[in-house]
């Protein structure tokens, strides 16, 4: 099974795609793993995304369309979907 990543906005740009999926081994990692390996995959993504294994203030992740996530502990299992997005205000 794999988490299916979506990238919205400058995240997209960043990636250069505008999905993924990352495969797990386990039925459940963190968000922090997630990101390390997107780092890894789209480096223009880590260099501007992110810092270490967390987001950049910035840029902002939501689980499932449903909340939003910051800490790089967050599990992330099987199945579901995380959004990346700037944070930007306004419409």
């Amino acid at each position: 099974m794999s988490v299916q990543v979506e990238f919205y906005g400058i995240a997209r740009q960043r990636a250069g795609v505008a999905s993924c999926q990352i495969p797990l081994t386990d039925e459940c990692t963190t968000l922090g793993a997630v990101l390390r390996e997107l780092a890894t995959r789209f480096p223009a993504f880590g260099q501007r995304c992110c810092e270490q294994d967390r987001l950049r203030s910035d840029y902002i992740a939501n689980l499932g369309g449903e909340r939003f996530v910051r800490d790089s502990a967050t599990p992330i299992c099987q199945g579901q979907t995380l959004l990346i997005l700037s944070a930007d205000a306004g419409g």
